[in-house]
């Protein structure tokens, strides 16, 4: 039985990636911050582990659970947005721009040395879900500029990664999930979150058609760095 394990599992894509793993058969591990999203995940027959990805203590405490596992599958989904009105001609507030590349950059930064090992036995795939508006050469607006910055930040830790564990046997992918309907993207976003994990799945599961190292949107679409 194949392996997956989600960080960042309690709602939107996370959560997706946990159902439509489960209804294939695999053995899931979920991450939750809060005992309302454990219980939820549980009901739904996944593996619970407690993981706040700010806090070190549980980044101890995850790579302890997680000692002797063998993985195939690493989806690290957790991330914020920060202030919509982050722009060119307004920089965020030091404690915004604190808390986004903490979580959408530092935190994967301390997390995949302690858990891309776990998917060289497998050949795996480690998976970050990055965003188009990461894309240095598509940069057309000024927008949200600091998830901007924070996911090209990030894309930089999944390229230093596949150059690091491409030599385990390693996959890593950096895929755009698409304007997906959830909380973040909001109800008018173009995207059902079901057919958004379908399509990353699909790449996921196909190392002849998509290589590592490489970005990806979700309908399978090579996209610029």
């Amino acid at each position: 039985m194949p392996t997956a394990l989600v960080i960042g599992a309690s709602r939107g894509l996370g959560l997706e990636f946990v159902k439509q793993y489960l209804a294939e058969g695999w053995n899931v591990f979920g991450t939750h911050r809060s005992e309302p999203d454990r219980l939820r995940l549980r009901e739904l027959g996944a593996h619970t582990l407690k993981f706040d990805v700010l806090d070190t203590n549980d980044l101890a405490g995850l790579s302890w659970q997680l000692d002797g596992e063998k993985l195939d599958v690493l989806i690290v989904n957790a991330g914020v947005y920060g202030p919509r009105a982050s722009n060119i001609h307004q920089p965020p507030a030091p404690d915004d721009f604190d808390l986004v590349m903490r979580t959408n950059v530092l935190a994967p930064m301390r997390l995949v040395p302690l858990v891309a090992p776990l998917l060289g036995p497998s050949r795996g795939t480690l998976a970050f879900i990055s965003s188009r508006m990461g894309s240095i050469a598509d940069a057309g607006a000024s927008y949200g500029m600091l998830y901007r910055v924070s996911k090209a930040a990030e894309n930089m830790v999944a390229k230093l990664a596949h150059a690091e564990y491409a030599t385990l046997g390693v996959r890593v992918l950096t895929l755009h999930p698409g304007w997906v309907r959830t909380d973040m993207g909001g109800p008018n976003a173009d995207v059902d979150v079901a057919a958004s994990i379908a399509g990353m799945r699909r790449i996921i599961d196909n190392p002849t058609a998509y290589p590592g190292g490489s970005f990806y949107d979700y309908r399978g679409q090579s996209l610029a760095w």
